[in-house]
Order: C-alpha cells, then sequence, then structure tokens
C-alpha cells in the first residue's frame, strides 16, 4: 500500500455504526490495531441503536448460567428447521450457519471480557420453539440499562434514541400492561417509577433495549480510542486491481482518501428508506412503513454491487406489522416511533383476528412478525390484503394496549375522523365502513368464536406454540392467545407489512469476506448486518436474529482481517 495516495490510513476501516461496528472495532483495538468508524448520519448507533436490542445467540453463557438446557448441537438441529428449510438464499449454507453457532458465543464472552453488561432474558421464546432443536426459555442476549450520562459530553448527544423512552428493561415491559390486573404488572410499573424518580435525584439518564446495548458499544469503544465520526459518508472504495485498499469519504468540506491495511467491514444497513429499491425487490411495500433510520438507503448495496458482489435474499425483509395512526406516517425519513404502533404485541392478543380485503380471516396472528409480512404480501398476490383488517372488540379495547393507549381509556377523536380507527355497533355496520361482505365477516368471526370456545384454533393454530401463548395474555385463563369477538362495539383499523429492516445484500463467506458472484472473497472486502445476505435465509428463528448475526460477523470479520487466518481455529 502507497501511504502518499491517502490522507489518512488506518488498519481497519468500518462503514456505518450499527450493531456489528463497534464490536469489530473493539476486536481490532484488543489486537491492538487502529479503526476507524465512518457513520454519514449525524447520530451513532444505527438501527440497532432504535430497536429493541435483542441479539439471539444460541449456546450463550448466560443459558449454561441460569441452567437453561442448550448444545451446539441442539442449537444446530434448530438452524437447520428453520435457516436450513430456506430456499434460494445464498446468504446461508451448512457452513455458514455452522460458523455463526461457533462464534456466536465466544462474540458474547469477548464483549463480556471487555466489560460490557450482558444478560438474558429469562423467558423469551423461539419464534418457531416447536420445532426441531427449538428452545422455550429462549436464546436472547440483552444489554442492561445504560446511563447515557457515562458517556463523555460531547457524545451523550450523539446516541441515536432508543423507540422506548421509559427507564425500564424489555421484560418489565411486557408486564406493565397487565397492572391493572395482576401484581406482577404492578410491581413491574411501580420498578420503573421508582427508577424514573430515583434518576431524576442522582442525575441519571437510563436508555434501555437497543440504546443500551449501544450505548455500552459507544461507550467501550471511546476507551479503547477507536476514532468515530459522524456526518463521514463513504462515496466510494478505492481498489488496487480486485483488493479493496480504502474508502473516499469527506472530511472538512472536502474529499477524504482513507487507507485499510487489513480491511474494510461495510456495515452500513439496508435499504428500508429507499422506494426505488423497495419497487424493485419488495413490491407492495412503502418507506413510510419503515423503523429504520434515515441513513437505511442502500447505496453502499448498489456500491458493492457495482464492484461485482454476489447479492441474495433482496426480496425479503424483517417484517414488522404495523397500523399507522394519523400523524405517525413516516413522512420524513426519520423512522416510526414503534411505541405508538399497534401491532405483534396487540394483534395477538384475545379478541382481535386479521382478515383480508374479502373479510376472510387467512393466518395465525401470533408468530414471528417476520412471517406475518411475508404471509400478508404472499396472500396479497391471490387476495387483496394490503391493507387488511385488525378487527377488535369491545372486550380487546377494555382490557389491552392499543396503539399506545390503555386499556379502557378514550382513543384520539382524530383517529374516528380520520376514518384510521373504524368503529360499529355491529359486526354488519363495521363490514360496511371496512368495505367488507357482512356475510363473509360475519362466518369468519363465528367459525372463529366456535374455535375459541373449543380452546383450540383449528384454522391455523393460533396458541399451539409456546411463542404465541407468550405474546398473548400472560395473566388469562386458557389459551392466553384466543378470545371470542362477540361483545359490540366493534373496531377495525388497517394494518400493513411494515419493517425493521431489509434482510437481502451482498453474499458473504463464513469470514465475512464478501464474495463475487463466482463464489471467490473480493480481498480486502468483509461486511456485516442488514447490508449483508443473511445468514437466516428466509426466516427468522428468534428474537435478536438481525442484531445477533450483525455483531458476530462483525467480530469474525475483524479476526480474519487481522490475522488473515481462518476463524476455525
Amino acid at each position: 500500500m502507497d501511504a502518499e495516495q491517502f490522507d489518512e490510513v488506518f488498519d481497519f476501516v468500518v462503514v456505518g455504526s450499527g450493531g456489528g461496528s463497534m464490536c469489530a472495532a473493539l476486536m481490532m483495538r484488543s489486537l491492538d490495531k487502529s479503526v476507524v468508524i465512518l457513520e454519514k448520519t449525524d447520530l451513532v448507533g444505527g438501527t440497532t441503536a432504535r430497536s429493541g436490542g435483542v441479539m439471539w445467540i444460541p449456546n450463550n453463557r448466560f443459558m449454561a448460567e441460569d441452567g437453561v438446557e442448550e448444545s451446539y448441537e441442539k442449537a444446530s438441529a434448530y438452524m437447520e428447521a428453520t435457516a436450513g428449510q430456506s430456499e434460494d438464499a445464498p446468504g446461508t449454507s451448512p457452513e455458514r450457519r455452522a460458523a455463526y453457532l461457533r462464534e456466536g458465543p465466544k462474540m458474547v464472552d469477548f464483549l463480556v471480557k471487555q466489560g460490557i453488561k450482558l444478560r438474558r432474558i429469562p423467558y423469551y421464546p423461539d419464534y418457531y420453539d416447536d420445532r426441531a432443536g427449538g428452545s422455550a426459555p429462549g436464546r436472547t442476549v440483552v444489554a442492561e440499562l445504560f446511563n447515557v450520562n457515562e458517556l463523555p459530553k460531547e457524545w451523550a448527544s450523539k446516541l441515536r434514541p432508543n423507540f422506548l423512552q421509559l427507564a425500564g428493561a424489555l421484560d418489565e415491559f411486557f408486564w406493565i400492561p397487565t397492572f391493572k390486573r395482576s401484581w406482577k404488572g404492578k410491581k413491574m410499573l411501580a420498578t420503573v417509577m421508582f427508577r424514573a424518580f430515583t434518576a431524576k435525584l442522582t442525575g441519571k439518564h437510563w436508555v434501555t433495549a437497543g440504546a443500551a446495548l449501544q450505548g455500552r458499544m459507544l461507550k467501550a469503544a471511546l476507551r479503547e480510542k477507536v476514532d468515530i465520526r459522524v456526518n463521514s459518508a463513504v462515496k466510494s472504495f478505492i481498489m488496487e486491481g480486485d483488493a479493496v485498499k480504502g474508502v473516499v469519504t469527506t472530511k472538512n468540506g472536502r474529499e477524504w482518501r482513507v487507507g485499510a491495511k487489513l480491511g474494510v467491514l461495510v456495515n452500513a444497513g439496508g435499504f428500508s428508506q429507499n422506494q426505488e429499491m423497495r419497487d424493485k425487490y419488495l413490491p407492495n411495500t412503502s418507506t413510510k412503513w419503515t423503523a429504520t433510520t434515515p441513513g437505511d438507503t442502500g447505496e453502499m448495496i448498489r456500491e458493492l454491487m457495482s464492484m461485482g458482489a454476489a447479492t441474495g435474499q433482496l426480496d425479503e425483509m424483517v417484517g414488522n406489522q404495523m397500523s399507522i395512526p394519523p400523524g405517525r406516517e413516516n413522512l420524513n425519513g426519520n423512522g416510526l416511533e414503534l411505541g405508538g404502533i399497534g401491532g405483534q404485541m396487540d394483534l395477538a392478543k384475545p379478541h382481535a383476528i386479521l382478515v383480508d380485503q374479502s373479510g376472510v380471516r387467512y393466518m395465525n396472528e401470533g408468530g414471528s412478525y417476520m412471517e406475518f409480512c411475508m404471509t400478508m404480501r404472499q396472500h396479497h398476490l391471490k387476495v387483496p390484503a394490503i391493507p387488511s383488517w385488525w378487527i377488535m372488540d369491545q372486550q380487546f379495547m377494555d382490557t389491552y394496549m392499543f396503539c399506545g393507549t390503555l386499556p379502557g381509556s378514550k382513543k384520539p377523536k382524530e383517529w374516528y375522523e380520520s376514518g384510521w380507527l373504524k368503529k360499529a355497533d355491529t359486526v354488519a355496520e363495521l363490514a360496511a365502513l371496512c368495505k367488507l361482505d357482512p356475510a363473509v365477516l360475519k362466518s369468519t368471526l363465528d367459525r372463529f368464536n366456535t374455535d375459541v370456545r373449543a380452546g383450540r384454533d383449528t384454522e391455523f393454530h393460533r396458541g399451539d406454540r409456546a411463542y404465541d401463548k407468550w405474546l398473548g395474555d400472560a395473566v388469562a385463563k386458557g389459551n392466553p392467545t384466543l378470545g371470542t369477538l362477540e361483545k359490540g362495539p366493534f373496531y377495525a383499523v388497517p394494518m400493513v407489512p411494515g419493517d425493521v429492516g431489509s434482510y437481502g445484500g451482498v453474499v458473504c463467506d463464513t469470514n465475512a469476506r464478501v464474495l463475487k458472484e463466482d463464489g471467490t472473497p473480493i480481498p480486502g472486502l468483509y461486511a456485516t448486518g442488514t447490508t449483508t445476505a443473511s445468514v437466516m435465509g428466509r426466516y427468522y428463528p428468534g428474537a435478536g436474529s438481525s442484531i445477533g448475526p450483525s455483531f458476530t460477523f462483525g467480530y469474525v470479520a475483524a479476526k480474519h482481517a487481522a490475522n488473515a487466518g481462518n476463524i476455525a481455529g
């Protein structure tokens, strides 16, 4: 490498500051290598910081500590029963899945040694827990709550905010909606309120979920002298033959060439904010329905494609069913605030179902959010189903949270006036408001109610899996996800296939090296996160199936680049 052709030279250059970026940087710094992270927006943390911040890591240390049954063999069986069943998914392979299972636990151990405070949620079932190797207790890893004031003052305001703004952990928030009906809900609410009160007295600013994970990673990266730059978009790559030797970015208003002795890692997100790419690869979806950050615009995927990188699974996304109240549309590119959007956690409760535009129910409303939206998109090709109708009765409204509002509370007037929330005294009147055939909707509800009374969803088996039950009503008697729809008034809102990220991109090998169309690696080029075709193929095995691989393959890439060897050792 000729240093004179660069303005600066680092051992490792990371494009983007999401999921695996700071993990890769910490690994490089542990090996005494210099690293720069180039973030194109003005905030650090990527969509990971906005998210639930969960990593799905089989066979992790916390499972062993908690006495949860687990082994490499069990996890491998589950991966084969999910990701391994994917068709036309070059991002996954037996070798790549094995690398993930092997390296994920090592990555977690490495972060713990770096002082990152992690734990597991005690009960968070795999999304297909009924398949071979599935785990009902779950394989999730999350960060402890983080006090943003532990960051240097100039960095505290640069951490991207989370969708949850209260000082509570995810497993506390799972119970808080039951505070009127359970002592555990009351206890969790009191815990969160007391924490918020003491934070004001002590000058703490607690953040949760993805912001806690990325806040802790940012603190560690700054401690280890990782050079992190915001407003530093990468425009192109510097090549020497077919090898990547650096990137072109901007600094102080001018083009800036940054060399990379050991390699470049691209972790720049997907293309959820790019409607042109969505129209090409994800038809019938919209940038107005995404929870990703403004930087998720896909130009790095396009740039890598122009360099000959192979791609896969561009037609997949991490679906996240959404019903969007007026005024909450993603019109300004800042992403949806998930706390106000009715989705998976609400619809899976009793006394609610989903029907297409003919009034027919066509799926299990519980289960994986990715599968939910995939089913909606596929069904729409046969019967209009985008949007579909989320149907509820008064029992639901009296008992459960709805789009961020409390059970039994009066809903905003503009929801009704805009026509978004429809309300009617009878099923026939509701059908007319939704332009559905009243007889078809009545037949759908009658069949569902008959199943509910018998205690089993014979059509779509909602509530058969541990995960379905976990999504349901934790304090309900009987099947926690089934309840009749028979008490008026009746309600309906449109539901669309939103997302928390695209799921396809460049194809990588077991060492996270970007591959060409002929299957050979592009020297010096690595990728992770939603810039890549997921190792999970066309499945989402459990909570954190995007963030877990992003961290793991960022860690793998840094090890491989630093050692120029194979990760198998």
